[in-house]
């Protein structure tokens, strides 16, 4: 299992990922989840993804082999974004149809997902996520994250944190706590974790950073977090009970007693 998730803005997009695929109590192995196919200056483009990691590297070498091959259709020459995700969709069916019988005969997972995030030259920043039939879904301003993977613990810091006029250096650490909140309640997840923050029309994913297991600033961020956390709980009024009235009988039965 993996988490990864992208939020968009009114100032860019930010997408994670951490590079844990098992674990157990004598086996845990990482991989990159997170690929920049940007063409600087023209579009910017990144992929994470999350599910059978035969699958998910197909995905990636297959548009990688695309783009060396100069096939007519890749990732740098389709006109926009939503032709992008169709065609990564399509890939996805590709390996899909390919590799799924033998799967499912071992009674082996096939499902994998991935999110989409960039810019290319004439529209705006978009964030899709392609669910493992290659159909997919866009983040909109009443839904500005997507997430596969992992999803449940690192949900409730981005209800209540996210704003569409937050600025993107505090998405960024909106984003690495949410990582960090699920490493913390699932050993599935696990660094090193990929972070990639893009600024809306600079068409380069020029901010990139790579936090390995012990790296201090993602100890600090923890620490802070927990404390900060710690402190909010401990300011919390009391719970005010509400008894029930006791009636005269079992008032009397009381005092007998």
């Amino acid at each position: 299992m993996t988490y990864c998730l992208g939020i968009i803005n009114r100032f860019g997009i930010v997408l994670a990922a951490d590079s844990r695929t098992n674990a157990g109590v004598d086996y845990i192995s990482t991989y990159n989840k997170l690929f920049d196919f940007s063409l600087p200056g023209e579009r910017a483009i990144v992929i994470c993804t999350s599910g059978n990691l035969s699958i998910t590297q197909g995905v990636i070498n297959r548009l990688h082999r695309d783009l060396q091959s100069q096939e007519e259709l890749n990732i740098h020459s389709l006109p926009n974004m939503y032709e992008v995700t169709r065609y990564i969709g399509s890939k996805l069916r590709q390996i899909q149809d390919q590799d799924r019988p033998w799967l499912e005969r071992d009674r082996i997972d096939f499902h994998c997902s991935l999110l989409v995030g960039g810019q290319i030259r004439g529209e705006a920043p978009q964030l899709y996520l392609i669910y493992t039939q290659g159909n997919f879904i866009q983040a909109t301003l009443e839904t500005p994250f997507l997430q596969i993977g992992e999803t449940k613990y690192g949900k409730p810091i981005l209800d209540r944190t996210l704003t569409y006029d937050m600025p993107l250096e505090a998405v960024a650490k909106c984003a690495l706590l949410s990582i960090d909140s699920t490493m913390k309640s699932n050993i599935s997840v696990g660094p090193p974790i990929n972070l990639v923050m893009y600024e809306a029309g600079t068409f380069m994913a020029r901010q990139k950073l790579q936090l390995r297991l012990g790296d201090p600033y993602l100890a600090k961020i923890r620490k802070l977090w927990e404390d900060s956390l710690r402190r909010a709980f401990e300011s919390m009024p009391n719970i005010e009970w509400q008894h029930p009235p006791v009636e005269d009988n079992q008032q009397e039965d009381i005092l007998i007693d």
